[in-house]
């Protein structure tokens, strides 16, 4: 579950959502609206002036970045470049002092999930953008965070590979029933993945709907803002 609440930054006037566990929620508006700020709020690394923030059942408005078990996928990607693929993928594995065996073990399926085996000793600089963005996708699941943020991970791909992770993004939601926030100006990729629709403008919600009935009544306090 992701829920804010009365969320308050320089630019963000009060947002309030709420994304159900399981669920994928996607966060639209034209470009400078506080997309990113939110997303930067949630994951800690932006400071708020008021509200609170919920995740996974746990309030963490204070609690440090480190501490709130997001997976985040930024805008850019931001692989490590003098690392392979392998070893983007094992990091955040290694930092929380997993067995060798284990992280050889996790690397291995996500890289089957992500149909990225045959990558696995490349580095950033000789993959493609959609290939790139199969890695960054897998770097952020790798220690099975309950969350999941996606900062415009498809705006810098072609149609073609575009829709090809669309079916990726699906079957990997389906696959780990990771909640996940995905930000995008990009209507067509809303109307492909959301459950549930929210339209940032103004540092407001000014829209949000479910494709889902069952949903209706967790986004009402969205609607109200």
């Amino acid at each position: 579950m992701i829920r804010v609440e009365d969320l308050k930054t320089f630019c963000l006037e009060g947002v309030s959502l709420e994304i159900p566990s399981g669920h994928y929620g996607v966060l639209m508006g034209k470009t400078g609206s506080g997309k990113t700020t939110l997303l930067e709020c949630l994951c800690g690394l932006r400071p708020i002036d008021g509200g609170s923030i919920y995740l996974a059942g746990e309030e963490v408005t204070t609690r440090k970045a480190a501490k709130r078990n997001i997976g985040y996928v930024p805008q850019d990607g931001a692989l490590f470049p003098t690392m392979k693929v392998r070893e983007n993928l094992s990091l955040s594995l290694e930092v929380r002092n997993w067995a060798s065996s284990k992280i050889a073990e996790r690397v291995n399926e996500l890289a089957e999930l992500l149909s990225i085996s045959h990558l696995l000793d490349r580095r950033p600089v000789n993959l493609s953008g959609g290939e790139a963005q199969r890695v960054a996708l897998g770097r952020a699941l790798a220690f099975g965070p309950p969350i999941l943020l996606l900062d415009e991970p498809l705006s810098a791909l072609d149609d073609a590979t575009r829709d090809q992770m669309y079916e990726l993004l699906k079957d990997v939601q389906h696959a780990t029933r990771v909640t996940t926030l995905h930000v995008t100006h990009n209507t067509h990729e809303a109307r492909s993945l959301a459950d549930c629709k929210f339209v940032l403008e103004n540092g407001q919600i000014l829209e949000a709907n479910s494709s889902s009935e069952s949903q209706s009544g967790h986004l009402g306090s969205a609607m109200t803002n």
